[in-house]
């Protein structure tokens, strides 16, 4: 039987990102689930925390039979990182998006003074976000990404909540085979070389002409190197359990 796949959403969208990845899965027989994460999607009212998060994805893993592949874009590979230092036994292998930035305190200060700004307008930032969500993205990624409705409320939340997350760490600790995917206009690959080094087993695969979103900006590309990643994943299973019988 073929690995399952759990597929985790960035920062303020919801499972409904990973339509494109869900129906390419669907076509070549493989068991997919997209969570929404706390404060996001159908579960925008709940608070937001790491610890909730990493669970999420655990109890998602248990509904798929114990042990999956597990895909994270920004925040979601954050989580996903986390989750695989802390559930080992659940990770078969981690597909860590647009991700490979330390949270520096500065930076995340930053954002948190723009983010409460923004919360002031009238709509809480609505109509800015659709705007450069539209400017961001192709039509059907627009549209993928705002099914499932934007948490507008829950970034700083998650900024505070990230001032204790530990990625290089985290990785360091991490068994399963890891890819690192970014978008070459990612403005978050900065120090994709020191998180490929805190690796055990890693590697890293830039996209070109994919930004942040780089599984909405360039869906096949990235379902491509998500494909060719599981199947790597199952090869190495295969091996294994044939050295053993």
């Amino acid at each position: 039987m073929s690995l399952p796949v759990v597929l985790v959403h960035g920062l303020r969208t919801s499972r409904t990102m990973w339509r494109a990845q869900l129906a390419a899965l669907e076509r070549v027989g493989r068991r997919a689930v997209a969570v929404d994460l706390p404060g996001h999607g159908a579960r925008v009212a709940e608070p937001f925390t790491l610890d909730a998060a990493v669970d999420t994805v655990a109890e998602a893993i248990e509904t798929v039979g114990g042990e999956a592949f597990v895909v994270g874009l920004s925040l979601g590979g954050y989580v996903g990182i986390r989750h695989a230092a802390r559930r080992p036994g659940q990770v078969a292998g981690l597909l860590a998006a647009s991700c490979s930035t330390q949270p520096h305190r500065l930076l995340l200060g930053g954002w948190s003074v723009g983010a409460r700004g923004i919360a002031l307008l009238p709509d809480r930032g609505a109509r800015l976000n659709r705007f450069l969500v539209d400017l961001a993205l192709p039509p059907d990624g627009a549209r993928d990404v705002g099914a499932g409705g934007f948490a507008l409320d829950v970034t700083n939340q998650v900024l505070r909540e990230m001032t204790v997350a530990t990625p290089l760490e985290d990785l360091a600790r991490v068994e399963a085979p890891v890819w690192l995917v970014n978008g070459a206009f990612d403005h978050f690959r900065g120090e994709e070389r020191r998180f490929l080094a805190a690796c055990r087993d890693g590697r890293l695969v830039v996209v070109p002409r994919a930004t942040h979103l780089v599984s909405l900006v360039q869906p096949a590309r990235f379902t491509r190197v998500m494909l060719e990643a599981l199947d790597q994943v199952d090869d190495r299973a295969g091996v294994g359990r044939s050295a053993a019988g």
